[in-house]
């Protein structure tokens, strides 16, 4: 029967994206046209309330103070451009309605999420692979819960895979250049940046895997390609720079929650033991910068450098908090502290497949352990994985802040559970090796 399955696997996926699709739309649903603090999803109050203030006519402003401490009718940039103005167009062509922007996003990251997870999972593995992890993907319960949230996760974590699966398919070019796929790549990176700007620490490093695979490949440096890609990149992040300069006059590349963010996830007040939530972080910013009445702009580079300030005080502390946020990272247990939909949740999401993605990490590394691993789609991934984790034990680990990795190791679990397959039932499942890149 399985072998049938592999026989057909178009039909297999569009069950699996029908059935994402479905679940997803039932979560947008049921969170309808409320926007109510629901465990993780705080965010999406204020792109509502922003979105709103904009169809008024108000601007990236909120009319009563607002996290995290923005003054009434200031001017923020703390919150994504790109998804503020998404819910906007949306509410101005349906009304101020969430369950119009839920449902779309539900529908769009409900046929594209499984769809990449099987498209990298069959380049990377073999077709089979990539259907396990589009099922996985479509019935992964962090996924459903924030494909209906008017938060950035949804596209955000669309966008990796997309960025991942296309960096790909620039390495298997026989184009020089490949213009084509270039200005694919800088659209999409860009738009990941407009969503979260953390993601400019990733994209450095995701174009030189792509320099080193091409080089290994065929001896050639894809450098008009990725002076393609960065002028793209460029160009979509510049007009928010220069609206930042004429509302703060100061220069602000993109957003303005780096320094917050670092600030907090930092300070001397953790000791060397994070808590993920807090009720005091107004009270710990120093009263005589609240004293200056800066702006939110001059008061998160400020606390920029109070936050790498307390790193070079005090390295040893640092990195014992860093360690601390290793369990809250990857919590799959539940907790006292949580109530019943976080814990079924966490334990029923990435509890349950946290082992198959483990062991598909293990096995994918042990057969394909070399120096080709460096050029190989899987060192890319991993890499991915390793950097954006790194990124967030040194500053602000939350759960929801994992779910891009987590994108990306369902394709490992994935092959995980085939290999499982192959081995307790040998005829259910051909055998194949790794496809070599």
């Amino acid at each position: 029967m399985a072998q049938k399955l592999v026989q057909n696997p178009k039909r297999v996926l569009f069950v699996i994206i029908v059935l994402s699709v479905f679940l997803r739309v039932l979560s947008a649903l049921y969170l309808g046209n409320e926007v109510v603090e629901l465990p993780g999803t705080f965010d999406q109050i204020s792109y509502h309330n922003l979105a709103l203030r904009i169809n008024d006519g108000y601007g990236f402003t909120f009319g009563v103070g607002w996290w995290p401490v923005t003054e009434a009718n200031a001017p923020t940039a703390h919150w994504s451009y790109l998804y503020t103005t998404y819910v906007a167009f949306i509410y101005k062509l349906f009304g101020p309605n969430p369950v119009a922007p839920r449902l779309l996003q539900a529908v769009i990251v409900g046929i594209l999420q499984p769809y990449l997870a099987y498209l990298i999972g069959r380049r990377i593995f073999n077709t089979t692979v990539g259907l396990i992890a589009a099922a996985f993907t479509a019935v992964y319960i962090y996924f459903i819960y924030y494909a209906a949230a008017l938060m950035t996760e949804p596209f955000y974590i669309t966008l990796i895979l997309a960025s991942l699966y296309v960096t790909m398919l620039m390495a298997d070019s026989e184009k020089k250049p490949d213009i084509k796929w270039a200005l694919a790549l800088g659209f999409l990176l860009g738009l990941i940046v407009l969503l979260r700007q953390l993601y400019m620490l990733i994209i450095p490093f995701q174009l030189l895997w792509l320099m080193w695979a091409r080089f290994k490949r065929d001896r050639w440096f894809p450098l008009a390609e990725i002076i393609l890609v960065g002028i793209v990149i460029v160009a979509m992040v510049l007009p928010f720079t220069y609206s930042n300069y004429k509302r703060f006059n100061r220069f602000v590349l993109l957003n303005t929650n780096a320094g917050y963010a670092f600030f907090w996830a930092n300070h001397p007040a953790y000791g060397t033991r994070f808590i993920p939530i807090r009720d005091d972080y107004t009270q710990l910013i120093p009263e005589e910068l609240l004293s200056q009445n800066l702006d939110e702009a001059a008061l998160d580079q400020e606390l920029l450098k109070l936050g790498l300030s307390f790193i070079t005080d005090d390295p040893g502390r640092i990195i014992q908090l860093s360690l601390s946020r290793v369990p809250i990272y990857f919590m799959f247990w539940p907790s006292a502290e949580s109530d019943m939909v976080s814990n079924v949740t966490r334990v029923a999401s990435f509890g349950l497949l946290l082992p198959f993605m483990v062991y598909g990490v293990f096995l994918a590394l042990r057969r394909n352990w070399s120096w080709t691993l460096l050029q190989h789609p899987i060192f890319l991934l991993l890499m991915f994985a390793l950097l954006y984790t790194g990124i967030h034990l040194l500053s602000w680990a939350l759960i929801r802040y994992r779910l891009p990795v987590d994108a990306v190791l369902l394709i490992f679990a994935g092959y995980g559970l085939y290999d499982l397959a192959q081995r307790f039932v040998p005829k259910l499942l051909p055998p194949f090796e790794i496809s070599p890149s």
